[in-house]
Parts: C-alpha cells; structure tokens; sequence
C-alpha cells in the first residue's frame, strides 16, 4: 500500500433515541407514518453533530419536547440489508411529567401516535432486532452500566471463540 491508498473503512449510518419510563416501567414507544411497527424517540445523527445532540432534537422535532437526555445504555452495531452498516445508540431519559405527556405534538408530522407499552409486550410493536436493543438498553438501565451490543445482544451474552470472534 503506498502512502495515498487508505484501507476502506466502514461509513455506518447513525442514529440515536431516547428510553422514556413512566412509573410502572413501561416504555414511551411512537408510531412513525413511515414505518410499519413502533419505534423509540430518536432518529439519524446528521453530519458534524453528536450522537446525544441528534437525540435532544430528534425529541424536539417529533415530540414537540425540550428534553435532556441522560447517559447511554446502548450502543448497537446492527448493520441492515437495506441500509448497510449502522451504529444505534440510546440513551436513558427522565421520566415525563403529566404536563409534558398533555404537551406532546407531532410538530414535524411523522408521528401519529404514542404510548407506554410494557417490556414483555415490545414484541407486539416492533421487529426483533429492536425489541432486543430495547431490552438490553433496559437492563443496562437496571445495572447502572451502559452495555455494547451487537444485533441488539449485549456482548457478555455473546459467545467468544478464540479464532472466531463473535457466534451469534
């Protein structure tokens, strides 16, 4: 390799979103016109901004909500047929007070609706792959811990092999 060649590397889309609980520990999920399940809050990462910032706006412009948001759960590499390599964040926010549950618009109209939706029903909602990064994203809440994951599997329950890496 001379000194103008560089290796290819991967240029994975970005996003991020944002776990809201209510008190019972049910999971704020949003129905994008544009897809065919539930979501979280969130959406892609635009060029020069953070991960956390395009979360904050993402809730901004679909909620109608200026939020902070707290600190990461998950990071997933869940690289998608369609769309190539991805890296997905999500990040631990506060819960919503009743004042910000009545103030909720979908300024931007790709929303059309929202609720809370219990961990156990995720499936009835959303496709495996994000139901799993949801999931893991709620147990890093549980430990304290931010947690790497892959496909939505967080890596300590992953299966490490010396010559091959990750087994899924």
């Amino acid at each position: 390799m001379t000194a103008n060649q560089t290796p290819p590397m991967a240029t994975p889309r970005v996003a991020a979103g944002a776990l809201f609980f209510n008190d019972e520990g049910h999971v704020l999920l949003i129905r994008p016109s544009y897809k065919n399940h539930w979501d979280i809050p969130g959406g892609y990462v635009e060029p020069g901004e953070s991960p956390r910032a395009a979360c904050v706006r993402e809730i901004e412009e679909e909620l109608g909500l200026a939020i902070a948001v707290g600190p990461m759960l998950v990071v997933d590499w869940a690289p998608a047929e369609q769309e190539g390599d991805k890296l997905l964040f999500i990040f631990d926010a506060e819960p919503l007070t009743t004042e910000q549950e009545k103030a909720i618009c979908f300024v931007d109209g790709e929303l059309t609706e929202w609720r809370y939706v219990t961990p156990e029903d995720l499936d009835r909602y959303g496709p495996t792959r994000l139901t799993r990064r949801i999931r893991t994203a709620i147990t890093a809440r549980h430990r304290n811990k931010a947690a790497y994951a892959e496909h939505g599997i967080a890596a300590q329950h992953r299966k490490f092999t010396a010559t091959r890496g990750v087994d899924l």
